[in-house]
């Protein structure tokens, strides 16, 4: 399994461990005042508001709660907290290398429920600058398929928008680019009259370790378990695990 194809695999386990709905909005929730503070409460001039928007809205978060979230980042509405956003890094089973991304109004609880988490289930914290380095950040864009859509139609409305590849994930394509380019992607697709399910910048592993299924299902347990945290955002992880493995896990 390619690194590029682990990211959909993993946003689709990690929507599985998510299902615990209320867990998901809080963080989806929390996305989108964090945007609101940092850029404003205009959507049209913040496209990391936007894109918070869109992923909340995507996941049925009731319009009601977004729009007191958006008024909270922004200063308009009282109850808002001084979100923070710091990474960990760490090691999990088998030499994994893990960066865990929190958003938190606490930092010393943040980082002792990632340490809890990593040190009970056979990973452990890892000194700054020590794992950082295997990973990059990226844009990606995942476009659901629709009939008559090619990877060719992909790649044609994106190209010129800084789009590095387009690949074909099964069920959707998925557009590759430097973060910086991800406005600029997403609004070309858009331009295009072509839909997109997500528009994020996850950090995309520059080397991976591929695991054996005992492995893997140690790896997947800590991640789980992190995810599990109201801390954490998101957690990005470089193994490399083969189709046939994962099936056994599913």
């Amino acid at each position: 399994m390619s690194g590029h194809s682990k990211w959909a695999t993993t946003k689709h386990k990690k929507a599985v461990v998510d299902a615990r709905r209320g867990k998901l909005f809080a963080k989806l929730i929390k996305n989108v005042e964090v945007a609101a503070r940092s850029g404003g409460a205009d959507v049209n001039a913040n496209p990391t508001l936007y894109d918070a928007v869109q992923k909340a809205k995507r996941n049925s978060v009731p319009n009601d709660n977004i729009d007191r979230a958006v008024r909270r980042g922004a200063g308009l509405e009282a109850g808002g907290a001084a979100y923070e956003t710091i990474t960990y890094e760490g090691y999990g089973p088998g030499g994994v290398a893990l960066l865990v991304e929190c958003l938190t109004d606490n930092r010393n609880r943040a980082a002792s429920e990632v340490r809890v988490a990593l040190t009970r289930n056979g990973g452990s914290m890892a000194d700054a600058g020590s794992v950082s380095y295997l990973f990059n950040r990226k844009g990606v864009v995942i476009v659901p398929k629709t009939a008559g859509m090619t990877e060719d139609d992909v790649l044609m409305a994106v190209l010129e928008a800084g789009a590095e590849e387009v690949n074909d994930l099964g069920e959707s394509f998925e557009v590759i680019s430097e973060a910086t380019d991800l406005v600029q992607v997403r609004t070309a697709l858009q331009q295009a009259g072509i839909e997109y399910d997500s528009a994020e910048t996850p950090f995309l592993p520059s080397v991976e370790v591929p695991l054996d299924e005992e492995t893997a299902r140690k790896v997947f347990k800590v991640i789980e378990v992190l995810e599990e945290s109201d801390e954490v955002q998101d957690v990005y992880a470089n193994y490399s695990v083969s189709d046939e493995i994962l099936e056994k896990l599913d």
